[in-house]
């Protein structure tokens, strides 16, 4: 347990310094804090016992695969950005499986459809004007993978879904929002300041949540 709490502040030290050194454009830097953050963060569901269980597995994988996202985002080109999209994706489809392997309740899942939905509808309104026609249809699809991916975390708490999960999903969702609003919107204000914390915050919370998983 003392090595998954040093894990955990591990993480959140990188995710400041990464912080800090993009606010002072040390690009170099920052990579490297962004990779110790993110081995962090598979370190954290490693040492939770994610292998113990297909849930796990399958949130570990997520996790290598938002690793592989974070690396490619170090990028600034186009390519950069729709290689981290892509690998992203697929990384909201592991956790939407690992959720389903969970186990799920009907009555959550519908519970959540509307008011994801509403905010799904929101958030492509508001990107369209400003997403190239090259990245129209990738970032359709990651909204609603990414919708789905916090629909069904919400659903896993109907058959004893931890709290980390949904807490997990939701921090996720509003750091894409965050990167979204930078590499899109191309907002002023840099959004990374909230967004990355949310994004480690989210991936802590899921690492975690492997350890508690009822699924085998």
């Amino acid at each position: 347990m003392s090595s998954i709490r040093a894990l955990i502040t591990l993480t959140g030290i990188a995710c400041f310094a990464l912080v800090a050194l993009l606010l002072l454009d040390y690009r170099v830097p920052a990579a490297i804090a962004k990779f110790i953050a993110s081995t962090a963060f598979i370190a954290i569901a490693v040492r939770s016992g994610a292998w113990g269980s297909m849930y796990g597995r399958l949130i570990l994988l997520g996790l290598a695969l938002s690793w592989f996202g974070d690396m490619f985002l170090i990028g600034q080109s186009r390519v950069a950005f729709l290689s981290g999209l892509v690998a992203f994706l697929l990384a909201h489809l592991a956790y939407v499986s690992a959720f389903i392997n969970h186990g799920y309740h009907r009555g959550w899942i519908w519970a959540a459809v509307l008011p994801i939905t509403a905010v799904a509808i929101a958030v492509f309104t508001w990107l369209e004007p400003h997403t190239p026609a090259g990245l129209l249809y990738p970032v359709r699809a990651y909204i609603v993978v990414i919708s789905l991916m916090v629909i069904f975390a919400i659903g896993t708490r109907g058959r004893g879904g931890s709290l980390l999960i949904v807490s997990g999903a939701a921090l996720f969702f509003l750091s894409d929002l965050s990167v979204a609003a930078l590499r899109l919107v191309q907002t002023d204000y840099p959004t990374y300041v909230l967004g990355l914390p949310f994004y480690y915050a989210g991936q802590v919370c899921l690492a975690l949540s492997s350890s508690q998983s009822r699924s085998h």
